[in-house]
Formats: C-alpha cells, structure tokens, sequence
C-alpha cells in the first residue's frame, strides 16, 4: 500500500513540472520566432545581402529585449 501511495505521489509531483516546462518550451519557441522575424525585417532592410546572419540575428535578439 505505501508504495501505491508513493507512485500516486511521484506522478502528481511529475505532472506540475511537465507542465512548466511545455509553457517554458512554448515561451522559447515563440521567443525564437519573433527573433527569427526580426532578423528577417533586418536581411530585408539591408538589401537582402548574405552573410550577415548572425548579426542580424543578434541584433534581433538585443532589439526584443530592450
């Protein structure tokens, strides 16, 4: 009996950190896109240019969080 009570417990101690951590993924991912926007809106307005990926992208990063 205790360890039914045990695996009861484990499970809704596991459920509430399952859910925090699908809304930090969901936060990360939708973070991720407005950068990944962001650095396109910067690749357009410089011309389309390649080769300045990582700084666009930075600079995305540094503009959303400001």
């Amino acid at each position: 009996m205790a360890s039914k009570a045990k695996m009861i417990g484990s499970t809704e101690a596991t459920q509430p950190q399952t859910v925090v951590e699908e809304r930090e993924e969901l936060l990360r991912s939708t973070r991720e896109e407005e950068i990944r926007n962001r650095a396109y809106e910067i690749y357009l307005q410089r011309g389309g240019q390649p080769g300045y990926e990582l700084e666009d992208w930075l600079q995305a990063e540094r503009e959303l969080t400001e």
